[in-house]
């Protein structure tokens, strides 16, 4: 009987979110003995809504867990754009059944974790928390150093913690960030909402907010998106006042007061640019996610992206010829320009939804108007090279 591909192969995996704890699913699938380091002193309910897309399913249904994804999620069925002021809808992208396997979920962050890591569990992946990294070191045998003094020297070591991670600067030394002049809160809020299951975005002057549904409907997830000269520090677990979220959005209608109205505990994050980074790889070692390539939210991708990582890193240590630094070179010359591709549309998208001249808003709205009536099909396909990519095909 034949060994699996990286039979023999140590790993050890920096950071348990999304794109490590599937890097770590993918590899075992591949007979790599797979280790997972996390930081945090446990695995909690931290975070709130994001989207899958097709492009990430596609990795989560070859991993086995569309299943448990189904059970987590709930399925998208369209994307409506919404002026801030005027009632009614600027514009209806009616997303695919799912009937040929594309499917949008929403869930939260926490259960997407929770799933991943209880399938990591179940196939024996070691999960160890309270393991902050102080330092990593590539080589034929990489050097992980934590912060109780103890040292790990693996066959691989995959940087998978964000862009702050040790691995990331191990790779390609200090980045300055750039703020790019927004600020985010997010929040989630208690609802009655079963039948609702579409994604809506409401367009002001230098703002936007965007809510779905969350957990059957019985939790809101409001993202909400503020232009700003000053920066606030990076990360997305800095506490707000409600009130300060409300009086930025104090102008907005429809349905937008009452759900803010509901809000009691918000936390508010800078967005930063980051480099995507030179190198990904080095000797014994690799990032993928946000250590490799950050991604602004604005196309809701940085969790999909993450997951391509992981399966493309996967197969080409499995499949790609030559030694283990050809195999990780193929990883990254596979997946740089996608990454790359996505996140100037990602950084792009922001102003469209900002425009502060009332004419040039009006003129674009209508404009939006128009083209969902003469040609929806244009419209709710205009990201399908995004969406409809399937890394695992």
């Amino acid at each position: 009987m034949t060994s699996p591909p990286l039979s023999g192969l140590s790993c050890v995996i920096v950071g348990a979110g999304i794109g490590g704890l599937t890097a770590a699913l993918a590899l075992k699938a591949r007979g790599a003995d797979v280790m997972v380091c996390e930081q945090a002193p446990e695995i909690a309910e931290v975070g709130a809504g994001l989207q899958v897309s097709p492009n990430g399913g596609a990795v989560l249904r070859a991993l086995g867990l569309a299943p448990a994804l189904e059970q987590a999620a709930v399925r998208a069925s369209a994307v409506i754009l919404r002026d801030y002021r005027r009632l009614g809808d600027v514009l209806r992208m009616d997303l695919p059944t799912g009937d040929d396997g594309h499917v949008y979920g929403l869930v939260h962050r926490a259960d997407l974790i929770a799933l991943l890591a209880d399938a990591a569990r179940a196939r024996d992946i070691p999960i160890q928390l309270g393991r902050k990294v102080s330092h990593a070191r590539p080589g034929d045998r990489p050097q992980l150093h934590f912060d109780d003094g103890d040292r790990l020297h693996p066959d691989l070591v995959i940087g998978a913690d964000g862009v702050h991670a040790a691995t990331r600067a191990a790779l390609n030394g200090p980045a300055e960030p750039r703020f790019t002049g927004h600020i985010a809160w997010r929040a989630t809020v208690p609802c009655n909402a079963p039948d609702d299951s579409t994604v809506a975005l409401y367009m002001g002057p230098g703002r936007h907010l965007v809510r779905y549904p969350l957990r059957g409907g019985r939790l809101m997830n409001i993202v909400a998106v503020e232009e700003r000269r000053t920066w606030t520090a990076e990360g997305w677990h800095h506490g707000d006042d409600p009130e300060n979220l409300r009086r930025a959005f104090a102008r907005f209608r429809g349905e937008v007061p009452a759900l803010l109205d509901r809000v009691e505990n918000v936390n508010l994050w800078g967005l930063f640019r980051h480099p995507v980074a030179d190198s990904w790889t080095g000797p014994g070692m690799a990032i993928l996610g946000d250590a490799a390539h950050p991604t602004l939210p604005f196309l809701a991708q940085g969790a999909n992206l993450a997951m391509e990582d992981a399966w493309v890193l996967a197969r080409a240590l499995a499949e790609a010829p030559g030694a283990m630094e050809h195999r990780l070179s193929a990883y990254q010359q596979a997946r740089r320009p996608r990454a790359e591709k996505v996140i100037t549309a990602s950084t792009r998208n922001a102003w469209k939804y900002h425009v502060r001249f009332p004419p040039a808003r009006l003129i674009g709205h209508t404009g939006l108007k128009v083209l969902g009536r003469i040609a929806p099909d244009r419209m709710s396909r205009q990201y399908d090279w995004i969406h409809a990519h399937d890394v695992t095909a």
